[in-house]
Order: C-alpha cells, then sequence, then structure tokens
C-alpha cells in the first residue's frame, strides 16, 4: 500500500513533505519535545536532544541523538524517523541540511507570540492532533487576555557570563520582557550583543535578570552586577520560562505574575 503524504510548508517557507500520519518523530529542541508530549504524542515520539530530561518522567526512556548543536547521525540512522522537528535558532543549519537529505524536516521560526502561536497550531495538524493544539492555544489566548504588565521598568537580560552577553530586539525573549512591561534598553541591538562592563554601568538599568540558561547564573554571580549597577534591582530568573516557545506560555505566564512584587 502507497504510503500517504501531504506538503506542508514550515516557518522558514521550505516545502517539507510528511507523512500523513507520523509515527516515528525525533524533536530536536526541549521546548518542542514538551509540546509533543502536551499533544499527546509520546508515543510516536522515538528520539529527543540530551536537553529533554525533565519534562515528564517518559522523555528520560526516549533515545538521545545528541545536543541542538551537534547530532549523532548514527543514532538517528537507527531510529528511522519519519518526521524531525527543529527550529532555527537552537539547531545547527549544517546538521539540519545533511538531515534533510535523508529525512522530512519541518522547522520552526520563532520571534514572537504569533510565530509561537502558528508553530503549535502548524505541529497539531501535521501530527494529527488539531483539537488538542487548539486546546493549549485557547488556554494561552485566556491567559494572555486576562495578563496585566508586571512591570514599566528598564532591564538588562543576561544569559551569558565571560563575555557578558544580553538579550537584543528580534528575540522571542524580547517578546516575552516587552509581554512583562520591561523595557529593553538592548532592544535596537539584535540577537545577543557583548557588553563589557564599562557599557552595563552606562546604560545602568533599573533592573538585572540573570538567566538560569544557557548559562546557569547562580545567586554568587549577584554581587558582580552589584558592582556595576548598585542600584538595580538584580533578579535570578528561570530562564525555561522566558526563553521556551510552544505549551510552555502555559506554566510562563503565571510564573512572570510572580515576579511583580520582586520588582518593586
Amino acid at each position: 500500500m502507497k504510503d500517504h503524504r501531504k506538503s506542508v510548508t514550515d516557518q522558514m517557507g521550505n516545502k517539507v513533505d510528511v507523512p500523513a500520519n507520523p509515527e516515528r518523530i525525533i524533536s530536536l529542541v526541549p521546548s518542542q519535545t514538551e509540546l509533543l508530549f502536551d499533544l499527546g504524542l509520546e508515543k510516536a515520539l522515538v528520539g529527543v536532544t540530551k536537553f529533554c530530561i525533565h519534562l515528564n518522567p517518559q522523555v528520560r526512556e526516549k533515545i538521545k541523538i545528541g545536543g541542538t548543536k551537534k547530532f549523532h547521525f548514527d543514532r538517528i540512522t537507527q531510529l528511522a524517523p519519519d518526521l524531525i522537528i527543529g527550529n532555527k535558532e537552537e539547531n545547527y543549519r549544517e546538521g539540519i541540511e545533511r538531515l534533510k537529505r535523508f529525512y522530512p524536516v519541518w522547522m520552526s521560526d520563532i520571534s514572537n507570540l504569533e510565530d509561537n502561536r502558528m508553530m503549535i497550531t502548524a505541529v497539531g495538524q501535521i501530527c494529527n492532533r488539531p483539537s488538542q493544539a487548539h486546546s493549549i492555544t485557547g488556554r494561552i489566548d485566556k491567559l494572555l487576555h486576562n495578563f496585566e504588565p508586571v512591570t514599566n521598568k528598564s532591564v538588562l537580560y543576561f544569559i551569558w557570563r565571560k563575555p557578558f552577553m544580553a538579550v537584543g530586539g528580534g528575540t522571542y525573549i524580547h517578546e516575552i520582557l516587552n509581554l512583562c512591561g520591561f523595557n529593553n534598553v538592548m532592544h535596537k541591538y539584535t540577537r545577543y550583543p557583548e557588553l563589557s562592563a564599562d557599557q552595563i554601568k552606562a546604560y545602568n538599568p533599573e533592573v538585572i535578570l540573570l538567566s538560569s540558561e544557557p548559562y546557569p547564573f547562580k545567586a554568587q554571580h549577584i554581587a558582580e552586577f552589584e558592582s556595576l549597577c548598585p542600584n538595580a534591582k538584580i533578579l535570578l530568573v528561570d530562564g525555561e520560562m522566558f526563553s521556551w516557545f510552544g505549551s510552555r506560555l502555559i506554566k510562563a505566564l503565571p510564573y512572570f505574575q510572580q515576579l511583580k512584587p520582586l520588582l518593586h
């Protein structure tokens, strides 16, 4: 019997021929792994990254195909996926291009809330879970409708140390900062600009947010920033809440509200 397939377009504008009913899915991004579980696709999900470890006890049982920036192609070959789901920002182009020669690879590209909504809907349609996807976007829409900004203060959001790297405009984290009411002082810069200690002093933000990922900022790093911006409110924050797209917004929006009393 001939395998039924359908042609879809991913968020990078690429045409992808996917099975009508994907049964062996590999996820190359932790946040999208979480979404696949929330869509009820845990049985079809055969491979995940080494960073997909704590979302659900069942995810630990899945074969690890490497990291988001370095794939173990031999393991992927053994898994014989009929659909691979990746992300432009999280994954590396060379690896994705190699995978595309052998498998259907659907790529997300997310820099704002609408992109995220479209991704959830698209993955639900591709994987025959449209009603589950609609339920997730409906919950997110309701939370967004009732969401109130937590502050109006200027902010620097750091993702790395040595060198210092902050979040610029055009990123999903920047979109989330805007949603929360922050004025991102790096909004004129794209992606993740490097900053010197003197530049941090000059920007003198009212708030400094130290993310738990990809650099694991801890309490001992707070003093370093206090010396640069003694008047700033400095908080350690859960980077997953700010950077993970997909269904994570359902947990993230209440989390942001919990930050409000810490900012005043």
